[in-house]
């Protein structure tokens, strides 16, 4: 019969074995993960032509953030998503990247935003978009996960994070595409259609959108004051931008149905979001605030949007066209479409 100690041997040397391989395994796989670099942000990153390859945007666009080839940049949430760079470059002989997330707060704008400022301490052209996120509340934190080592601190920690599933997933979908076994999705200028292309527009889905929508707040005020915490954020943003640098703020178009009635608490709150962003206008050096919040034949027809917020493509062409208009000729567009709430050419 083996002895005791014979039979503890075997078990230890299969342990080692065993150990070795599943160490052996997890190591290749880390490797494969930190070679790949899905987002290409880490300090060793072989140089492949990497793409946007995340769902998450604030995985992707970082690597957006610090491409020297881009020199102006849009900041926003999906209701910036529309503007294309490829419309804005020529009239501002630019180069845009549109860094706008799905429901960023201001918190993570500004936190991409120094991104790009630390990368491109010169920018020709910024675009704030100043949707209702910016107007009505300020959240110290983020609604989807997002990757703080890539926007600030030690890249080298990123090393140690792509130690898990989600690394291993993106790796694996940006060498399928490295290989040209994936499609590209993702705009490598940061836009990319809110809906694809065989989506088909349905009115009846719409306007059950509008339907189930949260309704503006039409109460009388009685002596509450309307704040926007968010915009000292904002106004911390362009104070660190050079005097040259064309600073551009926009509010979005979104449906007129939710303007709210007159003197009413969501009428209000917006008057005063919209004053307070021009006294931000007031304190920049070549600066304009431009509103496409207003009534006119594109925010007062449903058709114009996908919902309440997301204007469709050709009512993005009317705002792009509003913002060329109003910065390069300080003219509004006409039939109301869009209005310059404050300039500042100095």
């Amino acid at each position: 019969m083996p002895s005791s100690t014979s039979a503890s041997n075997a078990w230890r040397k299969f342990a080692f074995v065993f150990l070795g391989i599943t160490g052996g395994a997890i190591f290749f796989i880390w490797l494969f993960i930190v070679v790949v670099d899905p987002w290409g942000m880490l300090p060793l990153s072989p140089p492949f032509h990497r793409i946007p390859i995340s769902t998450n945007a604030r995985y992707s666009f970082p690597a957006l953030a610090v491409d020297k080839q881009f020199d102006s940049a849009i900041f926003g949430t999906s209701t910036s998503r529309p503007l294309q760079p490829q419309i804005l470059n020529p009239p501002f002989d630019a180069h845009f990247v549109n860094l706008s997330m799905n429901a960023s707060t201001p918190w993570e704008q500004e936190k991409i935003f120094n991104l790009f400022l630390k990368h491109h301490p010169n920018p020709k052209v910024i675009i704030f978009n100043t949707d209702n996120i910016w107007c009505f509340e300020d959240p110290h934190h983020s609604a989807r996960p997002i990757p703080l080592w890539m926007y600030e601190g030690s890249p080298w920690v990123g090393y140690f994070k792509m130690a898990n599933q989600y690394a291993l997933q993106e790796a694996a979908n940006q060498f399928a595409w490295l290989i040209g076994f994936k499609k590209q999705r993702y705009g490598s200028d940061g836009y990319t259609p809110l809906l694809p292309a065989s989506f088909v527009y349905d009115p009846n889905k719409v306007n059950k959108t509008f339907t189930e929508w949260a309704q503006e707040d039409n109460s009388a005020p009685n002596g509450r004051i309307p704040i926007q915490p968010a915009l000292p954020r904002l106004q911390r943003m362009i104070n660190k931008l050079p005097k040259e640098t064309v600073k551009v703020i926009i509010i979005p178009p979104f449906s007129a149905e939710f303007y709210g009635k007159a003197g009413g608490w969501t009428d209000t709150s917006w008057k005063s979001c919209k004053a307070n962003i021009e006294s931000v206008i007031r304190t920049a050096p070549n600066s304009i605030a431009i509103d496409f919040a207003i009534p006119n034949h594109f925010t007062q027809q449903r058709t114009s949007f996908w919902d309440p917020i997301h204007y469709r493509p050709f009512t993005a062409k009317m705002v792009m066209d509003g913002i060329i208009k109003a910065v390069l000729d300080h003219q509004e567009l006409p039939n109301n479409e869009s209005k310059i709430l404050e300039q500042n050419v100095q």
